[in-house]
């Protein structure tokens, strides 16, 4: 069985509701990134942190897998295909994707600030955390998210595994985030590479293939292309 890799970004569940950088009026735009989504921002005021996400958990459980999370899940009745994603949110794993690789951490979890950095499952009935949750151990609870200015735990895996494929399919991302966006330079010469998104950059490598739509639509072409049923 053919093995793909799909490396997914914030236009993958854009469709969905949740929202991205650039969203006018979203989430990120009321707040600056230095704020919520680094380091010093917590240093300086993690119970404003806590809250940021707590939002950004409220939003997702409002939020619903849209027909490309779908489209990936029928792609893997007939290939073997491993996720890499850049996104936060469990969509694709509520979408039924059976092997989700997250780079930037999971909305969904909480860690402790402990040496041992122990990861805590949250669930839709308690996705809350405040200021003074605590671990067993006794340490405070964070974001278990990957922050601006922080090490990627698991880009090596990523790297290997898009080092293994037959095919690469880019979705919804400007390949402008690194290192998410050097993964492309680790498939093999010569694989075929696609690129989904309706906003495409202006400067490409020629061999990538790009289907210029959004996640859903652009998915349902992806899948007549490689004749899979939908």
């Amino acid at each position: 069985m053919k093995k793909i890799v799909v490396l997914t970004g914030a236009g993958m569940s854009a469709e969905s509701g949740i929202s991205t950088f650039r969203d006018a009026g979203g989430l990120w735009e009321k707040h600056n990134i230095e704020d919520v989504a680094t380091p010093g921002g917590w240093y300086r005021n993690p119970a404003l942190v806590l809250d940021f996400y707590n939002q950004r958990r409220k939003q997702l459980l409002e939020s619903k897998p849209n027909a490309g999370h779908i489209a990936l899940v029928e792609l893997e009745k007939e290939y073997n295909v491993q996720i890499i994603t850049q996104n936060v949110d469990n969509l694709h794993e509520q979408a039924g994707s059976t092997s989700v690789l997250h780079l930037h951490g999971e909305l969904m979890k909480v860690r402790s600030t402990s040496p041992t950095e122990e990861v805590f499952e949250l669930t839709a009935n308690n996705y809350e955390t405040h200021l003074g949750d605590k671990c067993p151990k006794g340490y405070q609870l964070r974001p278990h998210i990957v922050w601006f200015g922080e090490a990627v735990p698991e880009i090596e895996k990523a790297e290997h595994l898009t080092m293994q494929v037959d095919m690469l399919v880019i979705i919804g991302t400007s390949l402008q985030v690194y290192p998410a966006a050097g993964l492309i330079h680790n498939a093999k010469p010569g694989i075929p590479v696609y690129l989904i998104d309706p906003n495409t950059p202006s400067s490409l490598p020629s061999h990538i293939r790009v289907i210029q739509k959004g996640a859903s639509e652009g998915m349902k072409g992806f899948l007549r292309k490689l004749a899979v049923k939908i």
